[in-house]
């Protein structure tokens, strides 16, 4: 039988220790992701909030544009705060955004439903609510109570399509918006409830159809940068100081300018 060998303590230990050390330079040596003062996020919404790759997704600020997201970005530069931006399903963000600090959502319509889920910095723009039918359509509405018994597309959790069902409208909502032009134009709905200047963006860029018809305006909802409670209020506040002072000194109506308003 062989003869048992003695270790020192502390030569046992530094077997142990060796690996530990090495992970634990390792992990040192791992690039981390830098911390921002602000996560935000938003949707493909033009012209308000535009993916300049054209996918549907953006994972970079550098690829986001649009009114709100050029807005946004002067505020978050002027109040001196970091920020990640990116764009996903509206669905998604909402939730999210009202369940963690230092995070926030544009461009968020403000009603009083939602008045008490989130803080806010705003105006940054104004919805213009909006039927529109297909280009080759000759319907008329004088009101809205003349779409019931039409098929509406809509967008799902959007404002105008939860409005339009609480009157008893027969909405038919989709998550991806850009579907509702291309269903207009084949006859599966008979309008389509969208913001006035998005409407005919979204029907050129995603399904090449011009010549939208705008049938009737029935409301506006201003937009605003929707950040979540959890989120300092003084930081919120220096928010909305930034966008005051960028309207004042004419910054916001130059980029407002940009894009035709």
């Amino acid at each position: 039988m062989p003869k048992a060998t003695y270790r020192p303590a502390a030569t046992r230990l530094s077997r142990w220790l060796r690996p530990a050390s090495l992970l634990l330079a390792l992990l040192a040596a791992t690039p981390t992701r830098a911390a921002v003062d602000f996560h935000i996020f938003t949707d493909n919404y033009p012209p308000y909030s535009i993916s300049q790759s054209g996918q549907s997704y953006a994972h970079k600020a550098e690829d986001i544009g649009g009114l709100c997201t050029d807005i946004v970005k002067v505020i978050m530069a002027r109040a001196g705060y970091s920020y990640a931006m990116k764009i996903r399903e509206w669905n998604f963000g909402y939730k999210w955004v009202q369940e963690h600090a230092d995070h926030a959502l544009f461009c968020t319509a403000r009603n009083a439903e939602r008045e008490d889920s989130f803080q806010w910095v705003g105006p940054l723009a104004q919805m213009r609510w909006t039927l529109f039918a297909a280009p080759d359509s000759t319907r008329t509405l004088a009101a809205l109570d003349d779409a019931r018994g039409l098929k509406i597309g809509g967008y799902k959790g959007g404002i105008i399509s939860k409005y339009l069902s609480e009157q008893g409208l027969d909405v038919i909502t989709s998550g991806i918006d850009r579907q509702n032009p291309l269903r207009l134009a084949q006859g599966q709905i008979d309008l389509w409830a969208t913001d006035g200047l998005t409407g005919p963006l979204i029907a050129e860029q995603e399904a090449g159809i011009t010549g939208l018809r705008p049938v009737l305006s029935f409301g506006e909802t201003p937009f605003y940068l929707a950040i979540s409670k959890q989120t300092d209020p003084a930081q919120v506040a220096r928010l909305q100081e930034a966008l005051d002072d960028a309207r004042q000194d004419g910054t916001v109506q130059a980029i407002e300018a940009r894009y035709g308003l």
